[in-house]
């Protein structure tokens, strides 16, 4: 770009009215919805009994986003990885970056279980709660390692699942799909399309393409965060309000400075330790931050996270094409180390159980091995439920969680989404292959039609 473009372009952007930035719009939607949230649960039920009409406006907001990013989520995931995978064939040293990414995915979750499980100790949220036994009821979606291990063998190419339910009224059929399952598919074909050599790059290209317009969809859903910010924090508010958080405060407290704890000690600390500037890391791994706390959803972030991990924290997109993605699926210190570790903890203390040192090495293994279990959904029930089962606690003790869990579980996916960033960063610094003039500028950049383009 030449001198005369790049005066242009940082001119246009000091132009910009406040108004049109994409982090002011959420960050205002974010007290429109507190705001809302608490009018709707002060004007109560209905004279019937039912939610009043401001809370189901925002209950239908807010589902209806989370219904559009969920909607793209089998597509994306397997355009991606198998653009991913291909991507890979470009890249000299692609058997060491993908070994040193899965290390340090490894090395991330151990530090945050390891943290805790020691606020789970040191606090002792189960011994502080106010949250009563009769809460305690079994959720109606478990997680085994048997099942997590049949999870992984798809049941057909599109790793779709239908499930019926009979009712007095009659039957509906609802489809569901795997990520796991889909994970697996675009692994073996885009391994099978790299061995089948130049017969399998007319697919390839069409991959590509196909990748490109379901990014561009996905857009268009994710800039309708403000509108699904409101609906999504005024119905947490006017459903669970305050006194769940009161009941269980010293439990959301640990969650949360586990957390934060994870996101601005430990990132910090192995960024510095690797050169990094940590606060060019998060001024741009911002945007995908913010969303992921708004929807929820690694996967929903997943084409935004990409995007910032390029262009604004320099890793090569030959690179971060791979990374970004298997870390959606899989990378989650939030939802698969923190929160499990405390909760499990938590049930414990509850229920009066001792736990001995091989409980909480078993914490250990199921949060660095099993975290793929969350893949990358919103909610992370399936990752606590199998590590309850693997230590052998009483699956009732996640009833007692439930009520804040949407609360919880907005800081645990922008935790799980840093790190999907983090850890390319870190992998290409320490592989001589970040571009560190884009990484160090850190600037931000929103196109003519709203993406996120590099800064030059």
């Amino acid at each position: 770009m030449s001198s005369s473009s790049q005066a242009a372009s940082r001119s246009a952007r000091a132009q910009k009215p406040l108004y049109a930035s994409f982090g002011f719009q959420v960050l205002v939607a974010m007290v429109a919805g507190l705001a809302l949230g608490y009018v709707a649960r002060q004007m109560g039920p209905d004279a019937a009994g039912n939610a009043n009409w401001l809370t189901m406006t925002l209950s239908t907001i807010g589902s209806s986003f989370v219904s559009l990013l969920r909607a793209l989520v089998p597509v994306l995931v397997f355009t991606a990885i198998v653009a991913s995978i291909a991507n890979l064939r470009e890249l000299n040293n692609a058997a060491r970056l993908v070994w040193q990414t899965l290390i340090w995915f490894a090395i991330t979750a151990l530090i945050a279980v390891v943290i805790g499980i020691a606020l789970g100790l040191v606090l002792q949220p189960g011994l502080h709660t106010a949250v009563t036994e009769s809460a305690a009821r079994a959720p109606s979606t478990t997680g085994s390692w048997l099942d997590f291990l049949k999870g992984l063998i798809p049941s057909n190419i599109l790793g779709l699942s239908a499930s019926t339910k009979v009712t007095d009224g009659g039957a509906s059929t609802s489809l569901s799909f795997n990520v796991l399952q889909i994970l697996v598919i675009s692994i073996a074909v885009g391994v099978a399309a790299l061995r089948v050599g130049p017969a399998a790059d007319p697919f390839l290209a069409f991959n590509r393409s196909f990748l490109k317009v379901v990014h561009k969809l996905l857009w268009w859903v994710i800039r309708l965060t403000p509108i699904g910010t409101i609906g999504l924090l005024g119905n947490a508010v006017a459903v669970y309000g305050w006194d769940a958080l009161a009941q269980l405060g010293w439990y959301s407290a640990a969650i949360y400075i586990g957390l934060a704890l994870v996101l601005f000690v430990v990132y910090p600390v192995l960024l510095g330790a690797n050169g990094l500037n940590p606060l060019r890391f998060f001024q741009g791994a911002w945007p995908a931050i913010q969303l992921a706390f708004v929807s929820r959803s690694s996967i929903g972030t997943l084409p935004l996270t990409e995007q910032v991990t390029e262009n604004n924290l320099g890793v090569p997109r030959e690179y971060a094409a791979f990374a970004v993605p298997l870390g959606a699926t899989t990378k989650m210190d939030g939802c698969a180390s923190i929160y499990p570790a405390i909760s499990a903890i938590f049930v414990a203390q509850f229920f009066g159980i001792d736990l001995g040192i091989q409980d909480y090495l078993l914490i250990v293994f199921v949060s660095v091995i099993g975290s793929a279990a969350t893949a990358g959904l919103t909610g992370a029930t399936v990752m606590l439920t199998l590590t309850l089962s693997t230590l052998g606690l009483p699956l009732e003790g996640v009833g007692l969680l439930l009520a804040v869990d949407p609360i919880l579980d907005m800081g645990r996916t922008a935790v799980n989404v840093a790190g999907q960033a983090l850890v390319p960063t870190i992998v290409a610094k320490r592989q001589g292959i970040l571009d560190q003039a884009a990484y160090d500028r850190g600037e931000i950049v929103e196109a003519s039609d709203g993406q996120l383009a590099p800064a030059e």
